[in-house]
């Protein structure tokens, strides 16, 4: 089974493996590969588990590698954000309000409020991972299992900080879903803000910034344009 898993695990990673829908969820396309590979001894790697259980641990490694993943993003743009404030220390710029100018401010001040905004979209990511971060696997259908499983090697095997407490929660808990949507709707307003920030300046209006040809395109019948 192990060496099975292996070569399974090589495929993934490889970008070689068959993803089948009609086997509907990753859980049940491995094992089914498994069983074709070894025959009837994968079968006993469904022992104690539900299609419930291993649906709910699948979505949160998922959820939790890929916050992971976004939040390691949001550093890198924090550390580019600060570093473009260092090279502008004293710069003046004009402050905008309604798009009128209303003060003038430094523009490291304005490139760090989007720091600041970021620090937070890390963190309520960071805390959903906390929250989400309990093993549901062990709980089967809904009731758990009469079998003598430890739950608490496979919760720490998998990076969990412990099992679920409660079966019924641990298979019928979604919150943590709606949690991580929530965080990330929430960074993509303030990423849509500085999106939206740049291409004011970029403009003949403001022309604060001139963008790269690498991140703008021109016009087919308007030379001067850059868009």
């Amino acid at each position: 089974i192990l060496k099975g898993l292996d070569e399974i695990q090589r495929k993934i990673e490889a970008g070689e493996f068959e993803w089948r829908e009609d086997r509907e969820d990753v859980h049940m396309n491995i094992e089914a590969t498994l069983t074709e590979m070894i025959g009837e001894p994968a079968k006993k790697l469904h022992t104690a588990r539900s299609r419930n259980d291993q649906v709910l641990t699948d979505f949160k490694l998922w959820c939790r590698d890929a916050i992971d993943r976004i939040a390691a993003s949001i550093k890198n743009l924090q550390v580019a954000l600060v570093k473009l404030a260092l090279n502008n220390e004293g710069l003046i710029v004009p402050g905008y309000t309604h798009l009128q100018r209303a003060q003038p401010v430094l523009l490291p001040h304005l490139l760090l409020a989007y720091v600041e905004q970021l620090e937070r979209d890390a963190g309520r990511l960071l805390d959903c991972k906390l929250r989400m971060n309990f093993c549901p696997l062990g709980a089967c259908a809904l009731a758990g299992t009469g079998l003598p499983i430890d739950r608490f090697m496979t919760s720490e095997a998998l990076g969990f900080t412990a099992p679920m407490k409660n079966s019924i929660d641990a298979v019928s808990d979604r919150d943590f879903v709606m949690e991580f949507l929530s965080a990330n709707s929430i960074t993509a307003i303030h990423l849509s803000r500085l999106g939206e920030k740049w291409v004011l300046w970029a403009s003949e209006e403001f022309g604060f910034l001139t963008p790269s040809d690498s991140v703008s395109t021109g016009s087919s019948i308007m030379p001067q344009k850059k868009n």
